[in-house]
């Protein structure tokens, strides 16, 4: 039983890795925990070549059927802007299909994205952003937000779905609850919003009832509602907007992923060990530890001390690790896509480059 708590309690982690290989310590320590899956970083990233060997060999220490998962947003979040080619921001895309009817350069930019993540090895891009663009948060949210208007929230993430899907890469909507609310980033103090859980439905939630059906992933924000049945906790270790809200009322049955747990949104609210276990707890399917091996190692070693301590959270880890190897064996059960040859990769990289031209000269047209 113990050794099955153990990897249960691995395959619940999607954890970060520090450089652009292996070092003996990460082949240790991944080889202890088998992970359901790694998340890398542009501090991880060089060229295609270099990314899919070190994605191949950290996959080869993870669960089976692993999530490779990369942060490509376009704008100002686009881990591969560097290495492949800047994708235009949510906002600046959507803004161009809507005042040109224009609809599927919102499902192209979908797809170039997924080509792009495809081309480094990757199966998952945590994108799209569906929280609205609000006056109070947009000096974090900036250009990742595309409107204030939920059904404009929803055709613009319909649309960029559509194009992942047809390439066979999963889209993660963030973040629910929703931060358009919200002055303060998560990444260093945890945002309090203080709607009320009516306001909350009829605007900021739109966007994951009205797809629900459409979201492969939801991750779950550090954030915390003081003014709903949630009171001061942050999304991420609640049960109340987990399971009630997110799966109950929202009706959602897609997998539930966490921001990073070693944000300061929620490590000023509590440790790691008290993050991890609340959050499995709450719903949470899949744990994001994205920089530290001592933070990985903390929150893998609390979920299996909490497991040891209680028959019922034991229970609960197994059965969600369980659910978890289905799901992931139904994503990428495909394996990872040939690698392209120099010719096929320049001419992804050109695409993207007439795109982005495409899109800034209709930002030029607009402003004229």
């Amino acid at each position: 039983m113990k050794a099955n708590l153990r990897q249960a309690a691995g395959s619940l982690l999607v954890v970060g890795l520090s450089g652009t290989e292996l070092s003996g310590l990460e082949r240790a320590w991944l080889k202890l925990v088998r992970p359901a899956g790694v998340i890398l970083f542009r501090r991880n990233i060089v060229n295609a070549g270099q990314t899919r060997a070190l994605l191949a060999e950290a996959a080869s220490l993870c669960a089976p059927h692993c999530f490779r998962c990369v942060d490509v947003e376009g704008g100002l979040v686009d881990r591969l802007r560097d290495a492949l080619a800047p994708m235009p921001s949510a906002f600046a895309v959507a803004e161009a299909a809507r005042r040109t009817g224009k609809r599927g350069t919102i499902r192209e930019q979908g797809e170039l994205i997924a080509q792009g993540v495809k081309a480094f090895g990757f199966n998952t891009t945590l994108a799209p952003v569906v929280d609205l663009a609000l006056p109070e948060s947009a000096r974090v949210m900036g250009t990742r937000a595309v409107n204030a208007k939920p059904e404009h929230v929803v055709d613009y993430a319909r649309q960029f779905l559509a194009g992942l899907a047809a390439r066979g890469v999963v889209g993660c909507a963030k973040h629910f609850p929703g931060l358009g609310d919200s002055a303060l980033d998560s990444h260093l103090e945890t945002p309090v919003i203080r709607r009320s859980g009516r306001a909350l439905w009829q605007k900021h939630l739109a966007p994951y009832h009205e797809l629900r059906n459409e979201l492969p992933m939801v991750m779950v924000n550090h954030a915390a509602y003081p003014n709903t049945p949630g009171k001061d906790r942050p999304a991420s270790a609640s049960p109340y907007w987990i399971t009630t809200v997110l799966r109950k009322r929202l009706g959602y049955w897609g997998i539930i992923f966490s921001d990073d747990m070693e944000m300061g949104g929620i490590l000023k609210f509590m440790s790691i060990e008290e993050a991890a276990v609340a959050a499995i707890r709450a719903g949470m399917d899949l744990l994001e530890v994205c920089h530290t091996p001592e933070m990985i190692l903390r929150a893998y070693e609390a979920l299996i001390a909490e497991g040891e301590r209680s028959p019922a959270f034991s229970n609960l880890v197994l059965s969600r690790a369980e659910q978890m190897a289905r799901r992931r064996k139904e994503l990428f059960a495909r394996g990872v896509p040939a690698e392209l040859t120099v010719k096929q990769f320049k001419a992804l990289r050109a695409r993207i480059l007439r795109f982005s031209e495409a899109i800034r000269k209709a930002q030029e047209t607009q402003a004229a």
